[in-house]
Order: C-alpha cells, then sequence, then structure tokens
C-alpha cells in the first residue's frame, strides 16, 4: 500500500521546484518591473514590451552613481529609482491639455495649486499619502521614499521667495528624498478656474542641500508682569524660489535635478547650474526683548566653497531656452 491517500494526485517532480526567476537589468534603464525578464523571455520578448511600452508614453530613468562633472564627487544616496520624472511629465501634459486649477472659493490661496497637483498625481496611478495642514511634505509617495512639497505662487506677485512655515527646504527628510514643486497662476483671474502659467520641479537640495538640522518650536515661560506669559519660538523661514534664483524659467516648464540622474530621451538637458556653499554658517541667534534687536551668531563654514551641480530638462517639444543661475 502507497504511503499516501489514493486520492492524492502524484506531482511531477519539476512542479515542486518551479523555475527560478532571474532580474536581468537591460542595456536600455527602466523600471523594476518592466526590467524584470524570466528565463524564457531572454530571447528578446521582455525588451519588446519594455520598447513598446516606451512608445505607449512611459517615462523610463534611473538614478546612476555619476559624479559631478565639476568636482567629481559621487552621491550615493540617488542610486535608486525616482518617479520624479514621471510626476513632472503628468503635469506638463496636464498644462498642455488646460487642466485648470479650481478654487473651492476666493478666499482658498493654498490648498487649490496643491489639488491641481494631486489631479496630476493620481493620474499616474501611484499611491500617495496626503499630509495635513501642517505636515511636511504636502505628498509622500507610498512604494518609493519620495515626497513632494507643493508651492502656488500668484503672478504678477511675489514670486522670487517663498514662507516656509514647517520645514526648512532641503533634499532629504526623515528618509524621504523631497522635490518641491513650483506653479505659478493669475494672481487675480476673471473666475474660479484658471491655468497654471509655469512651473519649475526641483530637488531640494537646489534650495538647501544640508541636512542635518532638524526644525523644533520651543517655548519659554516667565514674560510679563505676572510672569505666566509664554513666549513661542515658532520660526519662519524665508527662501528663495527658482524664479528667483535662475534665468529662463519663466514661462517655461522645467525640471532641476542632480547630474546623477539619466532621464530618457523624452527630456533635453537646457542648462547645467552650479550653487556654491557660503563662506559662513548662521548657527544661533538671540532676541533682545527690551531694544527688540535680533542678534546673529555666526561660524565659518567647514564646506565652503564647495559647488552642487544641478542640471536643468524640460520635455522633448518644449522650448529650449537656455536655463542659468542669476548673477549675485
Amino acid at each position: 500500500m502507497p504511503p499516501y491517500p489514493a486520492s492524492h494526485k502524484l506531482v511531477p517532480y519539476k512542479a515542486l521546484f518551479p523555475p527560478i526567476i532571474r532580474t536581468v537589468r537591460p542595456c536600455v534603464t527602466a523600471p523594476p518591473q518592466i526590467a524584470e525578464r524570466t528565463q524564457q523571455n531572454r530571447s528578446g520578448i521582455g525588451l519588446k514590451i519594455f520598447e513598446r511600452q516606451c512608445k505607449e508614453g512611459l517615462t523610463v530613468f534611473r538614478v546612476r552613481r555619476r559624479s559631478c562633472p565639476r568636482t567629481g564627487r559621487t552621491d550615493r544616496s540617488h542610486d535608486r529609482y525616482m518617479r520624479c520624472a514621471e510626476i513632472f511629465q503628468r503635469c506638463v501634459r496636464a498644462m498642455d491639455q488646460r487642466q485648470l486649477i479650481v478654487r473651492e472659493t476666493s478666499r482658498d490661496k493654498e490648498f487649490h495649486f496643491q489639488n491641481w497637483f494631486e489631479a496630476c498625481l493620481r493620474q499616474t496611478q501611484l499611491n500617495y499619502e496626503r499630509g495635513g495642514r501642517n505636515s511636511y511634505p504636502d505628498f509622500r509617495l507610498v512604494a518609493e521614499t519620495e515626497g513632494y512639497e507643493i508651492k502656488g505662487l500668484a503672478y504678477p506677485g511675489r514670486e522670487a521667495s517663498y514662507d516656509c512655515n514647517s520645514q526648512v527646504p532641503s533634499g532629504f527628510h526623515n528618509g524621504r528624498t523631497i522635490y518641491y514643486v513650483f506653479g505659478r497662476y493669475p494672481s487675480q483671474p476673471d473666475g474660479d478656474r484658471y491655468p497654471v502659467l509655469d512651473l519649475v520641479t526641483c530637488h531640494g537640495d537646489f534650495l538647501n542641500a544640508h541636512h542635518e538640522y532638524v526644525h523644533e518650536n520651543k517655548s519659554i515661560r516667565g514674560f510679563g508682569s505676572y510672569g505666566d506669559i509664554m513666549i513661542r519660538d515658532r520660526k519662519m523661514y524665508v527662501a528663495p524660489t527658482p524664479f528667483g534664483l535662475l534665468e529662463g524659467v519663466v514661462h517655461q516648464r522645467t525640471l532641476i535635478l542632480p547630474p546623477d540622474v539619466r532621464l530618457s530621451a523624452e527630456y533635453v538637458q537646457v542648462g547645467e547650474i552650479v550653487r556654491r556653499e557660503t563662506e559662513r554658517l548662521l548657527v544661533a541667534y538671540s532676541f533682545d526683548l527690551k531694544e527688540n534687536r535680533i542678534t546673529a551668531k555666526w561660524v565659518d563654514n567647514p564646506a565652503r566653497g564647495r559647488e552642487h551641480c544641478f542640471r536643468a530638462y524640460r520635455v522633448a517639444g518644449d522650448s529650449t531656452e537656455h536655463v542659468s543661475l542669476r548673477a549675485g
């Protein structure tokens, strides 16, 4: 009598051990779900699928361990797949299709551009989370460690700088790479629906390359005649925007990334930007309540003069107007 029930079906030996899946990185770079090819696809079937998806408009790119052409340094923190170009391309497509910003009320001066970006993000079918009112960043991808901070700017109006209420700008926060999306819109539209005039998506390091600082709000109690008033130190940072830093981005759609990002042929490089670190660093400040005077404490920057390289891109077919750093 066999050692197993008569109703038990014999299973072929090979069925117990399914073929091992190999991951092959083709010569053309692609996201992991496209680059995976099994042994039976070695003949090129996987590559044909990849090429077909490229023709359908899928942006394929990966980040390589490339050194800055000027400094020779290599940043390994970017050696992974990223979604920023795919999201940027979707925003450009929305502008081409005249997808308008929809303002809920005339008092909505913050969320209308965020809602427009969220509609573009939703069209990519990427899973994401939207932060709360004072959380940072505004949007966080689920499968990738990327975050997006959204800044809408009225034009004409203040566009050279913006207020950072919850966090100093940076390209890295809480384990995520941070990108900033700046869009200008009419300051006096003739209704509650109006277009995005221009767009800049940039890596957060373009605004500030230091990652060590941790934002915290502190307070001290004892102010006033009865000593029961608390002073809250809620820092407000004012940072420059790409419209204030760069020439050639007005009325354009521009993507600014570190040099170790290699994009597909759908993107055209339109500039190379170098930002140099300052001679001194502000490390502390004090405020005289009698004189209403603020005093800063400075130290020498050990990385003074260090160059941080970035490249400006546009979607192929857009304007090739050159992008450069403003003088001074």
